[in-house]
């Protein structure tokens, strides 16, 4: 980044809100880099908001992250906007209130999920998941396995993601996640396989989708409930 198009973010932060009369706390980000900077938020589950500089051109960019999901993303020429973002991410004000006040700020579907609850974000992931499924025809091994872990409840109440086409089954929503167990699918004859972790240990093998969802299940937890908010960290 050429820094010369803002010495000093953080500094520029700290004097800009003390004109305008806003209370903000700034914190150093990466390393001290005078090119990028961190607004300290009072809410618990909310990281500081991330600041950043354009690289060739005067431009500020935000992204605002809570419990393992990036919730808010925008950019702007105008710093003034960032420290108006800044002071309503610290506040706690709800995304739609973010969105509606500072149209430069950006919020996914998933970030909206995120903030009705776990169950939505969980609901969203597998309706996003047999979406994909369905968009691949030429692999009907990972189709017909999405629709059998799926049928299956105590995976349904998992956030369900994939790598490479294997399917991982996680107690909370944020990344990083916590795999509880993961499923590849079968491909050119070989069999399904159950796995501790995506690409790791793997602990069954079965001929079919029902087969090898029912293995991955003998192996949850007793007493695992639905996924909650939150990272494997556990810390936000």
């Amino acid at each position: 980044m050429n820094s010369d198009l803002y010495p000093d973010l953080a500094a520029a932060l700290e004097q800009l809100a003390a004109e305008l009369g806003i209370d903000l706390t700034v914190v150093p980000h990466d390393g001290g880099s005078p090119v990028s900077a961190g607004i300290a938020s009072s809410i618990p589950g909310r990281r500081p908001l991330s600041v950043y500089i354009g690289a060739d051109d005067r431009w500020f960019g935000v992204s605002g992250w809570g419990q393992g999901v990036e919730l808010i993303t925008g950019a702007t020429p105008d710093l003034a906007d960032v420290v108006r973002a800044g002071a309503a991410w610290d506040q706690g004000r709800s995304l739609r209130e973010l969105r509606a006040g500072l149209p430069f700020l950006h919020v996914s579907e998933r970030a909206e999920a995120h903030e009705r609850g776990p169950a939505a974000v969980v609901e969203l992931q597998w309706r996003t998941m047999r979406e994909q499924a369905a968009e691949a025809p030429d692999f009907p091994a990972f189709g017909e396995l999405v629709e059998a872990a799926h049928a299956e409840p105590r995976l349904r109440q998992l956030y369900v993601f994939s790598s490479h086409w294997t399917l991982g089954f996680s107690s909370c929503t944020g990344f990083p996640f916590h795999v509880e167990v993961a499923i590849a699918p079968s491909h050119n004859g070989s069999p399904y396989l159950v796995m501790t972790h995506p690409h790791s240990v793997v602990i069954g093998e079965a001929a079919t989708a029902e087969e090898a969802v029912a293995s991955a299940v003998s192996h949850l937890p007793a007493g695992l409930g639905p996924a909650v908010a939150g990272t494997a960290e556990r810390d936000e």
